[in-house]
């Protein structure tokens, strides 16, 4: 029997991360708050867009969302027209939104009321890994709903993993985001005193990233923070809500973020200079102007 997977939220990443669903020959439905986007995913891959949320999640084995915010996650799950309501019995639901912790425990138990599995799998890769189908996923979850759902993620993913029950995976995301905030100002800092400095910054970065500076960020953004360059990548609005969703969290389990803190207030710089929509390597352009 044919898989039949319901795909809710196109934008950026779920658009592309439904079509590597449509080419492994999956039964594809799909639903966008803006219908247009929805009728040209099907005009591109195979599939069905549809009108309601109801409508396409009729019958289906799983539900995929990736959406905006908490507050978005809620629109699409709860309340008569929801997916909660409207999914069967025996359904496994599973979010990519990055989300707060509180959200996916909060979906998953009324989720588990109308019999119906739930995993939070934020993920991670940016535009371009879900374009290539290389996103790592961390999800949260019962072992017996992830056994289902990971094969159909392995179509978008290079790394999909379990990390505990409802809430882990949101947990996991905000770790990896910390670290990215951390990485993202201290390579920011480097560039710029290498600029200042008089160096040939090609060169360095060259020389330090076969050591033990070298990191994701070094291989992939410097050149173009060298250059300028932010049109591209994760805005920086995103981080800032990501941010935000970690600094809550922290509060709740009494951890002590300086350095997330700080930088989140650096990304609230870079939103005045009108950043919002910059790669999150912009920081470095605040540096620059302060020179």
């Amino acid at each position: 029997m044919t898989t039949t997977v319901t795909f809710i939220g196109l934008g950026v990443m779920g658009y592309p991360m439904a079509g590597h669903l449509a080419k492994a020959g999956l039964s594809v439905r799909v639903w966008n708050r803006t219908n247009a986007k929805a009728e040209q995913w099907a005009a591109e891959y195979s599939g069905k867009a549809c009108k309601t949320i109801a409508e396409a999640v009729e019958g289906a084995d799983f539900v995929m969302t990736c959406v905006g915010a908490d507050k978005d996650l809620i629109e699409v799950f709860e309340g008569d027209e929801g997916i909660i309501a409207n999914a069967p019995e025996g359904a496994i639901l599973i979010d990519h939104t990055t989300a707060s912790a509180g959200v996916a425990e909060r979906l998953a138990a009324a989720a588990a009321a109308r019999k119906q599995g739930f995993i939070d799998a934020p993920v991670s890769g940016g535009q371009q890994g879900a374009e290539n189908g290389k996103l790592t996923v961390m999800c949260g979850g019962s072992d017996t709903d992830f056994a289902e759902a990971k094969p159909l993620m392995d179509h978008y993913a290079r790394a999909v993993n379990l990390l505990g029950p409802a809430g882990s995976g949101q947990k996991t995301k905000m770790v990896n985001q910390i670290a990215i905030a951390g990485l993202v100002q201290g390579l920011s800092e480097a560039l710029h005193f290498a600029e200042q400095a008089n160096l040939d910054v090609a060169k360095v970065v060259d020389v330090i990233s076969k050591g033990a500076a070298q990191s994701w960020q070094m291989e992939n953004r410097s050149g173009t923070m060298i250059e300028g360059k932010f049109d591209h990548g994760f805005a920086v609005d995103w981080m800032r809500k990501d941010l935000g969703i970690c600094l809550e969290e922290a509060r709740k389990v009494n951890a002590s973020l300086p350095v997330t803190a700080l930088v989140d207030q650096f990304y609230a710089d870079v939103q005045a200079m009108g950043g919002q929509r910059w790669d999150t390597s912009s920081l470095i352009k605040r540096l620059r102007k302060f020179r």
